[in-house]
């Protein structure tokens, strides 16, 4: 079975309680419409580390990386078993393609991981290993990542970037219902779109300084550095599919890609 790499916007954890959300409706329909994986690989925005670090706990515990949100998220619990040997794999990929993988063995599973994953596999009956973001890298960086990783896809494994097509959460924070989107942020997931599916896709490498305001839309890196990731799992010269795109919190754009 051969599985496709994607990425998802996770936006706030309270999307997992706003079935009102297209986000939150889609991520529900994307399970089910890819299948049952034989193991998850998850790059989420909400681990960074100095170096390429891969989880190796038989089962990772529900990290609650977040405050002031409802109470019911603070008692949510998903807690897979941990994807060991896949993992194993993924660190003998990364060591051969030239990086320095590390393995944490306590490390559980964090919001920017648990938050999709819970919508679109409920049961938490699929293996899964996380892998961390370098944000003192740059998207070529990720993009190598994410090529050293691609032969994962060959035997069912889905690799899942998690982050956010855009990130300005003090614009979120200051959003009151009913305000219109930024035009920043419809300029810039416009832009990410044209690029990624058309023909000069190189050009999202330099998106610092050729998207329309890039550092309005990520005043810091990790949540967009795990699309780079994505696009280097997928196959070389099949053009990405955006899958999903709305906005949550008036600024954080949710749009998804598919790497086939």
């Amino acid at each position: 079975m051969h599985f496709p790499s994607i990425f998802v916007s996770h936006g706030a954890p309270s999307l997992l309680l706003e079935p009102e959300q297209p986000a939150h409706q889609f991520l529900q329909e994307l399970g089910a419409d890819l299948g049952r994986p034989t193991a998850i690989v998850v790059i989420s925005a909400h681990w960074e580390a100095a170096t390429p670090t891969l989880t190796t706990a038989p089962r990772l515990e529900t990290i609650h990386d977040f405050s002031g949100f409802d109470p019911a998220l603070y008692a949510w619990r998903y807690a897979p078993r941990g994807a060991v040997a896949v993992s194993a794999w993924a660190h003998a990929l990364l060591e051969t393609a030239g990086f320095h993988p590390q393995v944490d063995p306590s490390r559980g599973i964090d919001h920017g991981a648990w938050v999709p994953l819970a919508l679109m596999y409920p049961a938490a009956d699929v293996p899964v290993a996380q892998l961390s973001v370098q944000s003192q890298h740059g998207p070529a960086h990720h993009q190598s990542l994410g090529q050293a990783l691609r032969p994962l896809r060959e035997e069912g494994v889905l690799i899942l970037a998690s982050g956010s097509l855009t990130h300005n959460l003090r614009a979120a924070f200051r959003w009151t219902p009913g305000e219109p989107t930024p035009p920043t942020v419809s300029a810039f997931s416009a832009w990410v779109a044209d690029t990624l599916t058309g023909d000069q896709p190189g050009s999202l490498l330099d998106y610092e300084a050729q998207a329309p305001d890039a550092y309005w839309n990520h005043p810091t890196p990790e949540h967009f550095l795990p699309l780079f990731v994505a696009w280097g799992a997928g196959t070389p010269g099949v053009r990405p599919r955006r899958v999903h795109t709305s906005v949550t919190w008036g600024a954080l754009a949710m749009d998804a890609y598919v790497f086939a």
